[in-house]
């Protein structure tokens, strides 16, 4: 399958495609986001992650041009969003309304035809994985289906950059993996994404590079790994109460929490904590021992579970 076209211009490689500076947004009393500063390198899937009412979707909503910021700098390729960006991006929302009784083929076209530069329905088509709804009335889509139009109509003005606002809640396991493969596609096209999510696994599959926002600040910043190795060493041994103490574990190898059915050892040195378990004899039926994730790591910077 052919790539889409590309619409890139000549930048300088250290230029970010995206760079926000001191955004802020007031409403009253209320500051949704608070002096962010923000910069997207081109050519990867980027991550933006925080709990509801963090001031995700308020940054996307500025960045997108629906919403004006009180103050601060959206910078495209250097210079402040305009026209140039308008034509460039692609937008998935959470949710968009089409156009009843209308075919999925005759959707992309109308979409098409609001661009100077459009990509190739064909290709498109292929890419998005559109064949077997392709003459299908749009409005008879499965969730997944309807996910991968409203990608490909993100995607009919080939676009350098696409944003994706928690484009799989409400699917299925299946359907929800099918689209994270259409995302590594576009990706490895050598467009920019940048994706919300509440889904960690997904920002762990798919995310280059992550930020996490709370209270309309971002708290942390870099590479899933780079942060999972920097806020935990070591394994997370989960052991069912049945009936112990904490005091059980005391001089343990290890740092022992009190969780709400389990006690949770975190150690660097697993083989010395499971000897002194065996020592105790303590029963290890039912552990858990595992290495923490981005779920962990976002409850323990937020404070806050996540709601998709």
């Amino acid at each position: 399958m052919m790539p889409l076209m590309s619409n890139a211009s000549s930048v300088s490689k250290s230029t970010p495609i995206l760079e926000l500076r001191s955004l802020t947004k007031r409403y009253k009393t209320l500051t949704a986001v608070d002096g962010l500063n923000l910069s997207v390198r081109e050519g990867i899937c980027f991550g933006l992650l925080g709990p509801n009412g963090a001031g995700k979707t308020t940054t996307l909503e500025m960045i997108e041009g629906i919403l004006p910021p009180t103050s601060g700098e959206i910078l495209y390729l250097g210079k402040p969003v305009g026209k140039e960006f308008r034509q460039q991006v692609g937008i998935q929302f959470q949710s968009t309304a089409l156009p009843e009784r209308i075919l999925v083929s005759e959707v992309l076209t109308l979409f098409s035809s609001f661009y100077k530069v459009r990509a190739d329905l064909l290709e498109l088509r292929k890419l998005c994985d559109l064949d077997e709804f392709w003459n299908r009335d749009a409005s008879q889509l499965s969730g997944g289906q309807r996910q991968r139009l409203l990608l490909a109509l993100a995607l009919v003005n080939d676009p350098r950059m696409v944003f994706l606002d928690e484009p799989t809640t409400g699917l299925d396991p299946s359907a929800r993996r099918r689209f994270w493969e259409l995302v590594k596609l576009i990706r490895s096209q050598g467009k920019t994404i940048v994706l919300t999510t509440h889904y960690m696994e997904e920002a762990y599959e798919l995310c280059d590079e992550i930020a996490i926002m709370d209270r309309g600040k971002v708290i942390a910043q870099g590479s899933p790994d780079q942060l999972l190795q920097h806020h935990f060493q070591g394994l997370s041994i989960r052991i069912p109460k049945t009936g112990l103490s904490l005091e059980a574990f005391d001089h343990l190898q290890g740092e022992v929490f009190d969780r709400t059915d389990a006690y949770e050892i975190q150690t660097t040195e697993p083989e010395s904590t499971m000897r002194g378990l065996l020592d105790r004899k303590i029963p290890l039926q039912g552990i858990q021992i595992r290495t923490k994730n981005l779920e962990d790591l976002f409850l323990k910077l937020t404070g806050k579970g996540i709601t998709p």
